[in-house]
């Protein structure tokens, strides 16, 4: 059985006897501890741990087009400052892996958004030359084939900054939703022409937000009931009608507040239930949402720094979740640099031996 149809009966609820071994990504700082504990230097990762991709995609160039011209502002040993592709001055430490500092943005207020409205319209050069390779590729990889969906939130968030698209979302919620709206309009269009060349229907359509932190939404309920949700459901019916009936996104943080409205709005696949300090439970959401809310992680990454015992115990509590199926277990994000080399494999080989 390849991983794919592994895949497929879990997340379709059919015959399955065991787990995929999935391998997302490390901290630089982790593969750097790693390969002073034996991992050979230059290594492949996922071909080192005899594992699989979490997820493998499909992708045609969603975001801005074209694209702000990167400018180095100032440099030292230390930093750089910046003005990236998205049009933010950002400062970036060298040598460290950190989310960098947002110094300034071109896209602050509802005027500025008209700039980058003309950056977001459909263009033939989008479709990167090499997607029927990639088309070809991903039926021949045995692993399950995921459609990028791009992200309707969390790239505003990027593009303007938590403060300013707070401010936006108040004083302009219209624009907001103009602003959703022409991204969820840009990625139907680039769903038909992925699936126009395709032979069958992938098995899930995937995006990103990382709009939510420990205390919650940085887009209210509200707004994402107005807004969001009815983006959404576009790209779930854009979905359907080519067979695809997996919709997923990922969404670090606590995203109590929008799981349902996601829900509602045709999102049914979850990645990765983050488990911070906040400490949601995936079963939980299992039963108040049903069979049709699947979720892939649920594993506290952080236990794979404390050893085997923390380790199965808390494999232990997600096997009723395994057994019942719509769930892959995956660590809850990268690998930290506080997990050793020799925890990292105990994990993989215990979900490796695992059987239902």
């Amino acid at each position: 059985m390849t991983t794919q149809t592994l895949w497929q009966n879990i997340m379709n609820y059919g015959s399955f006897d065991r787990m995929p071994v999935l391998h997302w990504a490390s901290w630089p700082e982790t593969r750097i501890r790693w390969e002073q504990e034996g991992m050979p230097a230059g290594a492949d990762e996922r071909t080192y741990f005899s594992a699989d991709p979490h997820l493998y995609f499909i992708r045609i160039n969603l975001g801005l087009y074209p694209a702000f011209d990167e400018k180095v502002l100032e440099e030292t040993a230390e930093y750089r400052i910046l003005r990236d592709a998205e049009g933010v001055i950002q400062k970036v430490w060298i040598g460290k892996s950190s989310i960098p500092h947002y110094i300034d943005y071109s896209l602050k207020v509802a005027a500025d958004w008209d700039t980058y409205k003309k950056r977001l319209q459909p263009a033939p050069g989008r479709i990167p030359a090499n997607l029927d390779e990639q088309i070809i590729s991903a039926y021949a990889s045995g692993q399950p084939i995921t459609l990028d969906t791009g992200s309707l939130m969390g790239w505003i968030r990027n593009w303007m900054g938590i403060e300013n698209m707070s401010f936006l979302m108040y004083d302009h919620p219209d624009i907001y939703g103009d602003m959703v709206n022409t991204i969820a309009d840009l990625t139907c269009w680039g769903i038909d022409q992925i699936m126009t060349r395709m032979k069958s229907p992938p098995d899930m359509a995937f995006g990103w937000e990382d709009i939510c932190g420990k205390n919650g939404p940085l887009v209210s309920p509200s707004i994402f009931i107005k807004h969001v949700a009815p983006a959404y459901a576009k790209i779930r019916q854009k979905c359907s009608s080519y067979g695809i009936n997996l919709l997923g996104i990922d969404c670090d943080g606590d995203i109590e507040q929008l799981a349902g409205h996601w829900f509602d709005a045709g999102v049914n696949v979850f990645l990765p239930i983050e488990i911070g300090s906040w400490n949601p439970d995936p079963m939980i959401y299992r039963k108040k949402y049903g069979r049709d809310f699947r979720i892939i992680g649920g594993f506290n990454k952080m236990e794979l720094e404390k050893g085997p015992a923390a380790i199965d115990a808390e494999i232990e509590r997600r096997l009723p979740l395994m057994k019942d199926g719509g769930f892959i277990l995956l660590p809850d994000h990268l690998i930290t640099p506080g997990t050793c080399l020799d925890n990292y494999k105990y994990y993989l080989d215990r979900v490796r031996c695992l059987r239902f």
